[in-house]
């Protein structure tokens, strides 16, 4: 005769220990899976600067594994919503532009702020012109991911990070490419735009790790 008692009991300890694996093998990519290359300068050359200037440049931009031009992204996007509701393309094309602003550099600066800001006292800051130094981010490439309920995939950033002299920005002084940003949140997240902020989030608390290394 069966005991269910103890089934039930050693059922509930397989699901648990299945949950477990999951939650740490998740833990464990997002941790590899922001990648720094082609480093050159130094970092260090922030120590003592209570301000830098941030600008961003999305004129390189590509998206998808094909690496399709930003204007090419946005023309067929718009062109396969259309086809389904009309209005719609339009709709998505203003709100793909204002996530730059609204979502994904609000997301950058706020985990600098977290990061670089907290910890060492260096405040990042869009149109700070007095500011000795600017970070440039470079995006240059983009994979979406997406998000169908049972099945999904992580959005993927991609950008070059260089400190530059404000009065002379042809000067690098320090640049790196952080490539495969993870964008990705716990439960259902069916907005291309969001997973994309998510992203810039790991790609700034990642370079903030970096300043904190070179500078503490």
């Amino acid at each position: 005769m069966i005991d269910y008692s103890i089934y039930l009991k050693s059922k509930k300890i397989f699901m648990r220990k299945i949950l477990m694996s999951l939650f740490f093998i998740a833990v464990s990519t997002m941790a590899i899976a922001q990648k720094f290359k082609d480093e050159t300068g130094d970092l260090s050359v922030l120590s003592g600067a209570k301000e830098v200037n941030i600008e961003y440049n999305y004129s390189k931009l590509t998206l998808l594994k094909d690496e399709i031009p930003e204007a090419e992204y946005i023309k067929n996007r718009k062109a396969d919503l259309e086809a389904k509701r009309t209005g719609e393309g339009d709709i998505w094309v203003r709100k793909w532009e204002a996530a730059k602003t609204t979502i994904w550099q609000l997301k950058f600066e706020e985990l600098l702020v977290k990061t670089a800001t907290q910890d060492l006292g260096i405040s990042f800051k869009e149109n700070a012109a007095k500011a000795k130094y600017t970070l440039i981010v470079d995006v240059v490439w983009i994979y979406p991911g997406y998000d169908v309920m049972i099945k999904k995939q992580e959005a993927k950033v991609t950008t070059v990070l260089k400190i530059v002299e404000t009065a002379n920005k042809n000067k690098v002084l320090y640049s790196v490419r952080a490539e495969n940003a993870p964008g990705d949140q716990w439960g259902n997240n069916f907005s291309n735009e969001s997973r994309i902020g998510e992203g810039f989030a790991k790609t700034a608390k990642s370079f903030g790790k970096l300043l904190k290394k070179a500078l503490k």
